[in-house]
């Protein structure tokens, strides 16, 4: 015999909570199933283990996809400071931290362990451990196979993620299952992922493993001014981990290793006070050292700077400010922090999350083909479209 729920939602991360958080507290009969040992894994070690829970700054332009503009409704409805206010209502303590991102004072876990509270208020069942396989639908329903015995309920709600960092149990069920209910799914890739390059670059961006800081990086038109880390296999740093969402394989990227800066003008200056200094010296005066004398190296043999004319000062300034990089992919699932792509917003209501082809099956999270920046947005959609399919499933 099947146990008979009126909402089943498959997925215990934060989408899939607040969906059967908000179920619940409708009087609705809910069971929520995970697979993992434990609910939230990637909100515990989300932000260095403080959860970057939300940003202020939530806008469309924050979010990629066939149609970013898909997720206002949801995000409009159930916004930043809809979860701020329930965040304090908790009595869990935060910071605003650069850019609009907003972190828990102490740890990540403070927001999971609220968020289960929340599930034994609402009534919710939860499940974890538990495998889900096949799915049918009839017109009682859907019937869900698990390691536990069969389930039925009349709304179904998918929020088990993309496939990113797959050691927690990442997989593509959920694209599965709604490819099986007739559901297109986009292109999906690793998103927010640091890049990697070919060995010959690597040769010389080695040595420079640990290296940070503030430039410009630009794929197309698309730029971001943040934090870039030299490491071992690449780049990484919120503003690679930022590009990497718009870059493509066989596309440059742009570095502006001073933005905002003159240094064409600040190497003149330097060479009127030193012109005995080689131009290493000169760029170590604004630039890490390291990476200063990597610069210097590049440039060929060393000459002084009183050796160098203006037009050639201007040429090198020229390739600080548009150092281009020709990465050949990304580290991909393993340490991406989100998948782009996803289920076709087409097919879905932008109010509901509900599938329009599909009555009582809703997707939430990121399943759906709705991917926001690195600092809080994604966290920020699983809230809102998890709460916006919870007030009706």
């Amino acid at each position: 015999m099947a146990l008979t729920f009126d909402v089943v939602v498959l997925g215990a991360g934060a989408a899939g909570m607040m969906a059967a958080i908000e179920a619940g507290r409708r009087g609705r009969r809910v069971l929520l199933i995970d697979h993992a040992a434990k609910a939230g894994e990637k909100i515990r070690i989300s932000g260095g283990g403080r959860c970057n829970f939300t940003n202020t700054g939530i806008e469309a332009s924050r979010f990629l996809g066939a149609n970013p503009r898909f997720a206002l409704s949801a995000l409009k409805r159930f916004s930043q400071w809809d979860f701020i206010e329930r965040i304090n209502r908790a009595g869990i303590a935060w910071h605003e931290k650069t850019l609009g991102q907003l972190f828990c004072d102490g740890s990540a876990k403070q927001i999971v362990d609220w968020l289960l509270a929340e599930l034994r208020d609402s009534g919710v069942e939860l499940w974890l451990g538990c495998e889900p396989g096949e799915i049918s639908r009839d017109s009682q329903g859907f019937r869900i196979t698990t390691n536990r015995g069969l389930q039925s309920c009349e709304s179904l709600i998918l929020a088990t993620g993309g496939k990113s960092i797959p050691k927690m149990g990442a997989t593509g069920y959920g694209y599965k299952i709604a490819r099986d209910f007739g559901l297109a799914v986009t292109e999906t890739r690793p998103a927010l992922v640091p890049l990697t390059f070919a060995e010959q670059e690597l040769d010389w961006i080695r040595p420079l493993a640990g290296v940070a800081l503030p430039v410009r990086i630009a794929a197309g038109k698309t730029r971001f001014d943040e934090a870039m880390l030299f490491t071992h296999r690449g780049l990484s740093g919120p503003a690679v981990l930022q590009i990497s969402s718009y870059w493509r394989e066989g596309e440059a990227v742009s570095v502006d290793l001073l933005p905002g800066g003159d240094p064409a003008g600040m190497l003149k200056a330097f060479k009127k006070q030193n012109g005995a200094a080689g131009i290493g010296t000169a760029l170590a005066s604004f630039l890490p050292e390291r990476l200063a004398k990597h610069l210097a190296q590049r440039l060929g043999p060393v000459r002084p700077l009183a050796e160098l004319s203006g037009e050639e000062l201007e040429r090198i300034g020229a390739g600080l400010r548009d150092w281009r990089l020709m990465p050949v992919g990304s580290e991909g699932y393993r340490t991406a922090e989100v998948t782009l792509g996803g289920v076709d917003t087409d097919g879905l209501d932008a109010k509901t999350l509900q599938a329009k082809a599909v009555p009582g099956l809703f997707v939430v999270g990121e399943l759906v083909d709705i991917t926001g920046w690195l600092g809080g947005y994604n966290f920020q959609w699983a809230w809102s479209s998890g709460w916006a399919a919870g007030q009706v499933a």
